[in-house]
């Protein structure tokens, strides 16, 4: 049976799916909806999860799905696990595919894995083996690449250390970000 969404459903996914903070102009695009409609799905998103594990945090001109600050000590914790466990497959592929490919957005990253690999982002940023800045082709999203401790744990001075580097690298070409 195929149930069709409600904008205020719709805009929950989308909080929900994007991991990241979304910005109004771009859900009422999306959505097609007005600036009064909107206000008012987002504050009853807000009472919706009032006393939840999860929080809609709206900021100057967006939203973003987040954790709730009471539930921040269990997640302290399960995050220090998380780190100290040997990296999952999803995990390796990811990592790979940002030292071969980086800098490289989290779309280009879905788009080679077939899957959304927003936690594994957040993931991999908390180890610190990855790093995300500003996209400068695209305001709205980030680029990921590696960091120098993800080298230090491989024991190479550099990124083109790596083997076939150069053959999945192409030098100098930031038009794939």
């Amino acid at each position: 049976m195929n149930k069709i969404l409600d904008n205020k459903n719709i805009i929950e996914a989308l909080l929900f799916f994007s991991g990241e903070p979304v910005d109004f102009a771009k859900i009422k695009k999306g959505v097609k909806i007005n600036d009064a409609e909107l206000r008012k799905i987002i504050n009853e998103l807000k009472r919706d999860y009032e006393g939840r594990g999860v929080n809609i945090l709206e900021f100057e001109g967006g939203a973003e799905m987040v954790t709730s600050p009471d539930a921040a000590e269990f997640l302290s914790d399960f995050v220090k696990s998380e780190i100290q466990e040997d990296l999952s497959q999803a995990a390796l592929e990811t990592l790979a595919i940002i030292a071969y490919r980086g800098p490289v957005s989290r779309a280009q990253i879905d788009d080679i894995r077939g899957v959304n690999s927003t936690f594994i982002l957040r993931n991999l940023l908390i180890r610190g083996l990855i790093k995300r800045d500003n996209n400068p082709n695209d305001f709205r999203s980030f680029i990921y690449s590696i960091t120098s401790d993800f080298l230090k744990k491989l024991g190479l001075k550099d990124i083109k250390e790596l083997p076939e580097y150069e053959k999945y690298h192409p030098a100098g070409d930031l038009s794939r970000v």
